[in-house]
């Protein structure tokens, strides 16, 4: 489903600040895959989401999502068949409009004919049975405007509004990471849910070294814009998070190590 190939993205080149935020990424996904992905602030995470929904177009390289080549489509030509559901919980949802407008909102995403389209009985009964799948009882609040809701409740919405329209792709970028503890469980359950129930093609930013072995089937590691590792399921199955925590600091530390023997050549010879 997700192809990518040699992909480098630079930002402040020329300059001091210079990052090589993406370096070389080559990565397939196969259509259905559920892949978690961890690393440090800066590792090249969010970076690489970013280039598969087209907030920003690689440097070099080559992007291709269901057989068609979406390396310089547009952002808002990929929502079609892109999703994403970031950390915010307030992104992604219209705070003054009710719960009913916001999923109809998503429902007609891609729709030519989206000013025609009205909410009406039919469709509203429509979004309350979606809604009864949160098992939140949000279901008689359809008419509330969603910036009345907590920050959980209106992250299940949003990610009820991912998928609605079953995207080709679903991006999910540390999306439980800015909620309290019972909320994040909740929106991980119907995380779970609907990936299993949609087969859908999903990867999943996460800082949770439980969450990236607990879902998906397989685990990317990646540091300074780079993929270190590609862990399958059957390693995945071995690990714990010990484990998985303990692999990255040592790769951190082999780094380190080798940073400081090169300034220390440097101070003494050059």
């Amino acid at each position: 489903m997700i192809k990518i190939e040699n992909v480098n993205k630079r930002f402040y080149s020329g300059t001091d600040n210079e990052v090589f935020a993406l370096n070389n990424i080559n990565l397939s996904v196969a259509d259905g895959e559920f892949i978690t992905i961890i690393g440090t602030n800066g590792s090249g995470k969010s970076s690489l989401l970013n280039a598969i929904a087209g907030s920003f177009y690689p440097d070099t390289g080559r992007i291709t999502i269901d057989n068609k080549d979406f390396t310089y489509v547009p952002e808002y030509k990929r929502a079609k068949y892109i999703s994403r559901v970031f950390q915010n919980p307030f992104i992604g949802t219209a705070a003054d409009m009710t719960i009913g407008e916001n999923l109809h909102l998503a429902f007609l995403r891609g729709s030519k004919r989206t000013l025609l389209l009205k909410l009406n009985k039919e469709r509203k009964d429509f979004y309350i049975t979606k809604l009864k799948e949160l098992e939140m009882n949000l279901e008689d609040r359809i008419d509330s405007p969603i910036g009345t809701l907590s920050g959980g409740q209106r992250q299940a919405i949003t990610l009820l509004m991912a998928v609605m329209q079953k995207p080709k792709v679903l991006l999910l970028d540390e999306h439980t990471a800015a909620l309290d503890p019972k909320s994040a469980m909740q929106v991980l359950r119907l995380t779970k849910m609907f990936i299993s129930k949609e087969k859908l093609t999903t990867i999943m930013v996460t800082h949770s070294m439980n969450q990236a072995l607990e879902l998906g089937n397989r685990t990317i590691m990646m540091n300074k814009g780079q993929i270190i590792e590609d862990i399958n399921l059957k390693e995945k199955n071995s690990l714990t998070s010990e484990d998985l925590n303990n692999k990255f600091n040592q790769i951190r530390k082999i780094e380190k190590l080798t940073s400081r023997m090169i300034e220390d050549f440097r101070n003494q010879y050059v």
